[in-house]
């Protein structure tokens, strides 16, 4: 899903990739998106054929740009949009997504954010771990030094995988 999601995304942007700047420009939106992040950011990287290296840090950059937003925001924010009748569901829903994959960070709290983070599964990432870990009232610090390890686990997996493994399955 996420090598679909990916392509079409880059075809959303298609007359940017006709340059090296806008490559760039496309995989670092792509990291910043929630659900994509760094892992579509890295597989586009890989389907545009750019520079591993630069493409890591371009997308890492993405990926952590958010975060700091999420865990001192997301709360507060979500307690203004309840109080708009036609945004309250929308926020329940993504309270109630969040909320299923608490035990997964609650037990292990900043290790289990660190790997809910770091291991690249559907689901997974740096905007749902830090929903939880606000939700949960974690320290917002420790939570950030978390999320931003797990992003870079979640990087050198991507890599390996869209640079190599999946990479030449793919091309």
């Amino acid at each position: 899903m996420t090598e679909k999601v990916t392509r079409l995304v880059i075809s959303i942007f298609g007359a940017w990739a006709g340059t090296i700047v806008g490559k760039y420009i496309i995989i670092f939106i792509i990291s910043m998106l929630p659900i994509l992040e760094l892992r579509g950011g890295l597989l586009a990287a890989s389907f545009l054929g750019l520079p591993i290296w630069q493409s890591f840090l371009i997308c890492f950059i993405g990926n952590i740009l958010p975060i700091p937003f999420i865990l001192w925001f997301i709360t507060p924010l979500f307690g203004k949009l309840k109080q708009i009748k036609g945004l309250r569901n929308v926020v329940a829903r993504l309270e109630k997504k969040a909320k299923s994959k608490q035990e997964k960070i609650e037990n292990l709290k900043y290790v289990g954010l660190f790997l809910f983070v770091g291991i690249p599964l559907p689901g997974t990432g740096a905007w749902t771990g830090c929903l939880i870990s606000s939700l949960l009232g974690l320290d917002k610090k420790k939570s950030l030094i978390s999320a931003i390890c797990g992003v870079v686990m979640a990087g050198i997996i991507m890599l390996i995988l869209s640079y190599g493994i999946l990479g030449q399955l793919i091309r």
